[in-house]
């Protein structure tokens, strides 16, 4: 009797796709060292949100994380129709993600934030931030942007002002600190938070917070990482992701299988 014959391999365009979303004043290209570790075995993207890297602002675009999550779920249908997504949102990124999570529906299967935390309204801390962005922004010498030596450093000399000044106010603003608790309340999908031991920007306690909030949620802490691990220790980053996307979502490299039921609050020191 002739074996039986092997189930057919995955379409590519069922796999899952990984969207990384940068922080303030950043670019896509900040996922660059993070995207080598994680292809071919996962298809990752990472584009530049309006306003930031190469991609022009639209006039009738609020610079509001609410704005922001809504283009996203809109650009994603139009270039990953279909596709099943895991968010993986930087810093003020992942308030995008949060943002555009409810608008993905069952596409969505799982959210990775990483220094991404809050959720904590601190009116001096808040006043201060917004006052010394609004300094760098005024004073920022955009023409260094042109020195090709300094490319890293062309997207926050070149991002557009509205955009910035609009995203650091309302990300600083006391409604929107507040709904972040409600937004992560309201996750449906798994979720992955994690935390740099030497962030100075997102300290781990606040990650901390926020994470609570999300039913199914595990939490990581990167030993010696700061606010970019992303770029200072990728290939750990990357292990730390793809066991995640493998065992909590029982997603195999390159294929693709259905979020697991609800098992409950998880948390990892």
């Amino acid at each position: 009797m002739p074996p039986a014959p092997l189930p057919p391999a995955p379409s590519p365009d069922r796999r899952p796709l990984l969207v990384g979303l940068h922080g303030w004043l950043l670019s896509g290209r900040l996922w660059q060292p993070l995207e080598r570790y994680l292809e071919p075995r996962w298809s990752f993207i990472a584009p530049d949100l309006p306003g930031f890297g190469g991609r022009p602002r639209p006039r009738a675009l609020q610079a509001s994380l609410a704005s922001y999550g809504r283009w996203l779920a809109e650009w994603l249908a139009a270039e990953a129709p279909e596709r099943p997504l895991v968010l993986i949102g930087h810093s003020l990124g992942g308030s995008v993600a949060l943002h555009a999570a409810p608008l993905l529906g069952d596409r969505l299967l799982g959210v990775i934030q990483i220094a991404a935390g809050g959720g904590v309204y601190q009116p001096r801390a808040f006043r201060q931030l917004r006052r010394g962005g609004a300094a760098f922004l005024r004073w920022r010498p955009g023409w260094l942007a042109a020195v090709p030596a300094l490319a890293p450093l062309r997207s926050p000399l070149q991002a557009d002002l509205r955009a910035a000044q609009g995203l650091l106010a309302c990300s600083t603003n006391r409604g929107a600190v507040r709904q972040l608790p409600c937004l992560t309340q309201a996750l449906r999908v798994p979720s992955l938070w994690i935390a740099g031991s030497r962030d100075q920007v997102m300290e781990p306690r606040y990650v901390r917070h926020l994470a609570a909030y999300s039913p199914l949620h595990q939490l990581e802490l990167l030993e010696g990482a700061g606010h970019l691990p992303m770029r200072q220790m990728p290939e750990r980053l990357a292990a730390l992701i793809t066991t995640w996307l493998e065992q909590e979502l029982d997603l195999p490299a390159g294929g693709c299988a259905a979020p697991p039921a609800a098992s409950g609050l998880r948390l990892a020191a």
